[in-house]
């Protein structure tokens, strides 16, 4: 794994951990730190000894406080448009990617840094956790998605809620609304959980979990019929080494070892 400025990565049995650390800046994302996480996406990608990866923060205070405001407040339109850009292409590299990703998530995760939690394909929080899209308040929007997840996963009236008042809510009322799946104690246990949930998700077919990331950003596709798209994938794992592994270990009882073939 290449060695990053702003991230810390550590791979462990075909876990990687990516951990933002721009801890004097709360972890905010700036151009730089974008930029590495989309390289860190195309490693993801491409290294097969990566199974799945665990998104967080170094520190105690924040998951990811926003996008950097200095770096920000010299924006214009053409930049503006250009910066927008790079964080959707990252965010859709996390989203897309057909090995599984969780955000463990532990104080604050706002505005950028609540859309690179959506971004990821489950999110585990600790009771510190505070979420927001607070950007009106700078005259600006969400700009790495965030329009768009936030209302996949919470529903239009409180998507147009938190981003209108730019109101922050807790980790309680995330896992209410539906913006965070599992709620931990703390940071400790934040990080423990998220490896065993990885370590569970990972014990299954490679190729299904991946059909399943596939078939359910399908459904969000505008340009995509994704009930066709559950057809072709249903129709690609019967033609699996994986497939005959599953069926046979339940028929057998036994327990089943994938191979992702």
């Amino acid at each position: 794994m290449t060695n990053f400025k702003f991230l810390t990565t550590t791979l462990d049995k075909g876990i990687l951990t990516i951990a933002i650390n721009r801890v004097d800046k709360m972890n905010a994302l700036n151009k730089a730190t974008l930029e590495e996480l989309g390289e860190a996406f195309q490693e993801v990608y491409d290294e097969k000894e990566i199974k799945g990866v665990i998104i967080t923060g170094e520190g105690e205070r924040a998951f990811a406080a926003g996008a950097d405001i200095a770096e920000i407040a010299e924006l214009n339109e053409l930049n503006g448009r250009k910066f927008s850009e790079i964080g959707q292409e990252v965010f859709a590299l996390i989203e897309k990617c057909d090995k599984p990703v969780i955000a463990a998530v532990h104080g604050f995760a706002l505005g950028g840094g609540c859309e690179l939690a959506m971004a990821c394909h489950l999110r585990v929080v600790s009771s510190n956790a505070v979420f927001g899209q607070p950007e009106v308040n700078l005259g600006l929007i969400p700009g790495f998605g965030g329009t768009q997840r936030l209302t996949q996963l919470v529903g239009k009236g409180r998507a147009l809620e938190m981003m209108m008042t730019a109101d922050t809510i807790s980790a309680e009322r995330a896992m209410d609304i539906g913006l965070a799946n599992f709620l931990v104690k703390d940071k400790k246990e934040l990080i423990e959980f998220s490896l065993r949930l990885m370590k569970k998700i990972l014990s299954k077919a490679p190729l299904a979990i991946g059909m399943v990331i596939d078939c359910v950003n399908a459904a969000f596709a505008g340009d995509e019929n994704g009930y066709q798209t559950e057809a072709n994938s249903f129709a690609a794992c019967c033609k699996s080494s994986d497939f005959e592994e599953g069926t046979q270990a339940f028929l057998t009882k036994r327990e089943a070892h994938f191979t992702g073939e």
